[in-house]
C-alpha cells in the first residue's frame, strides 16, 4: 500500500502535517476479517432495524449520540465506520461550500483527529468533493465513480482515506438537506471480503429517509437553540412547538409556542387529550405519522415530516420523533414521541448566530429572535416567564450594543443573521445549549 505523503511533497508534507498522519494512524484499530463479535456481513432482521432507528433518533435530537447511531450501523452492515458531512450546496458567489459539521467515526468512536486533519488539510484537495456535490439525490457511489483510475494512484485525499480511515473502498450517498443544503454520508470499507452486496446496499437505501430527516430536526432544534435538551428543557424551548406523547398518542405536556398553536385552533388542535390537524386530509397523514412512530410493541417505530396548511400565513411544519427504543418494556412510559414545530416566521432565525455574530447573550438574542418574529415586548415576556421590564432591560442592552435606537432597526439586523450559523463542527448548537 502506497503511502499517501508521497503524492504531498510539493504540497501540504510538512513535518507536522507527517506527525498528524501518524498519530491518526497510531489510532486507527486494524479490525481481523471477521466483523466484531465473528460477525460476518450485513445483519438485516426488523429488530436489529429498530435499534439502528431508535439510536438515529436519539442523535437526531442530541448529536452527541451520533457515535452511538453510527455504531449500530456499522455492527449491522459489517463496515469499519462511517462519515456524515452537512453544508451548503453550492454558494451563488462559486465560493466553496460551507460546511456546517462533519463527523466521522471508526468503530463506533467518534474520530476528531481525522475530521481535523480531512477538514484541515484533505477537503480542499479531495477531488471528489464537487461531483459528489453535484450527484443525483439518493444515489450510491462507490469511490471508483468519483475518481479516474490516474486519481485513484495519484490523490493525497483518496489515500489518506484508504490508508487512515479504512475507507479505499466506500461508497458515498448525498442528499437534499432542509433549505437547499446537501446531506453527504459516506459508508467505509466493509470488514469481509464479500464487498458492496445487495443486503448491505438495500439496508442503507431503507436507512436514508431516516437519515435525512434527522438532520433535518437537528437543523430545526439548532435554530431553536434547542440541541441537546433534556425532555423536561426542550418543554422551556421558545424558539418552537414542543408537544410531547405517551403511547397512546395523548399529549403529556407541551411548551409555551405549541400552546399557542392549539389554542389558536387554525392548523392543530387537541381533542380529549389528543393531537389532531384541522383540515381532514393533514390530520389522515398526521395520524399515520403517529401511529408509524408509536406502533405496536416489537415494531420499530419510524419518524416523519409533514407540512399542515393554515388559512393564512405560512404552513406549519411538524417533525415526528419516536423517544425511547424498541427494548422498552411495553408497560407505561411518560413520553414515547415528539411533535416538534418550528416556527414558520421564525425558522431561518438562529438564535446562536445572533448571539455568535452580534454579540449579545443567550437571553438577549432569544428575546431579539422572538421580536423577530414579530411578538410584542408583552407577549416576549409570557413566552420567556419574564417581566416586561426585564425584556425591555434585554432590548435596551442590545440597542447599546449595536448602536441602536429602534426596535424594527434591531429586527431587521436580527433577520439579516437568518442562517448564519447551524451547528458548530463539534456537533453542538452555536447557543451553547
Amino acid at each position: 500500500m502506497s503511502d499517501p505523503r508521497r503524492g504531498q511533497r510539493n504540497g501540504p508534507g510538512t513535518n507536522g502535517l507527517r506527525d498528524r498522519l501518524a498519530a491518526c494512524r497510531r489510532g486507527v484499530y486494524v479490525a481481523p476479517s471477521v466483523g466484531r463479535r465473528g460477525m460476518r456481513g450485513p445483519v438485516t432482521d426488523e429488530a436489529t432495524f429498530g435499534r439502528i432507528l431508535a439510536s438515529l433518533h436519539e442523535a437526531a435530537l442530541d448529536p452527541a449520540r451520533w457515535p452511538d447511531f453510527s455504531a449500530a450501523a456499522e455492527e449491522a452492515l459489517g463496515l469499519h465506520g462511517t462519515s456524515l458531512m452537512f453544508g451548503d450546496g453550492e454558494l451563488a458567489s462559486g465560493e466553496d461550500a460551507r460546511i456546517a459539521f462533519y463527523w466521522t467515526c471508526i468503530h463506533g468512536e467518534r474520530r476528531l483527529d481525522l475530521e481535523r486533519l480531512y477538514i484541515g488539510t484533505y477537503y480542499p484537495l479531495d477531488e471528489r468533493t464537487p461531483r459528489l456535490r453535484h450527484a443525483p439525490d439518493g444515489r450510491l457511489l462507490h469511490n471508483t465513480e468519483v475518481l479516474t483510475p490516474r486519481e485513484m494512484k495519484t490523490s493525497p485525499a483518496y489515500h489518506a482515506l484508504r490508508e487512515y480511515a479504512d475507507a479505499g473502498d466506500a461508497v458515498t450517498v448525498r442528499l437534499d438537506g432542509p433549505r437547499g443544503s446537501r446531506i453527504l454520508w459516506t459508508l467505509h470499507d466493509p470488514i469481509d471480503r464479500d464487498g458492496w452486496t445487495s443486503a448491505r446496499t438495500d439496508l442503507i437505501r431503507r436507512l436514508l429517509p431516516h437519515l435525512r430527516q434527522a438532520v433535518q430536526i437537528q437543523v430545526a432544534l439548532g435554530g431553536a437553540g434547542a440541541l441537546g435538551m433534556t425532555l423536561a428543557r426542550l418543554l422551556e424551548t421558545v424558539g418552537m412547538g414542543v408537544i410531547q406523547l405517551d403511547r397512546r398518542a395523548r399529549i403529556v405536556a407541551v411548551n409555551g409556542p405549541a400552546l399557542g398553536q392549539l389554542r389558536s385552533g387554525d392548523a392543530l388542535f387537541d381533542a380529549d387529550g389528543c393531537l389532531f390537524a384541522r383540515a381532514a386530509a393533514a390530520n389522515a397523514e398526521l395520524q399515520e405519522l403517529l401511529a408509524r412512530a408509536l406502533p405496536p410493541f416489537g415494531t420499530p417505530a419510524t419518524g416523519g415530516s409533514m407540512a399542515v396548511r393554515r388559512p393564512a400565513g405560512a404552513p406549519l411544519v411538524l417533525h415526528v420523533v419516536p423517544v425511547g427504543g424498541p427494548e422498552t418494556h411495553p408497560g407505561p412510559w411518560p413520553v414515547a414521541a415528539l411533535v416538534l414545530v418550528p416556527d414558520a416566521v421564525a425558522a431561518d432565525v438562529d438564535a446562536g448566530a445572533v448571539a455568535e455574530t452580534l454579540g449579545f447573550t443567550r437571553a438577549e438574542s432569544q428575546v431579539a429572535v422572538l421580536l423577530a418574529r414579530g411578538m410584542t415586548v408583552r407577549e416576549v415576556a409570557a413566552a420567556t416567564s419574564r417581566g416586561e421590564s426585564t425584556v425591555r432591560s434585554h432590548v435596551k442592552r442590545m440597542f447599546a450594543k449595536q448602536g441602536l435606537t429602534r426596535q424594527r432597526e434591531l429586527v431587521r439586523l436580527v433577520r439579516s443573521v437568518a442562517g448564519a450559523a447551524v451547528l458548530r463542527p463539534d456537533g453542538s448548537d452555536a447557543s451553547g445549549a
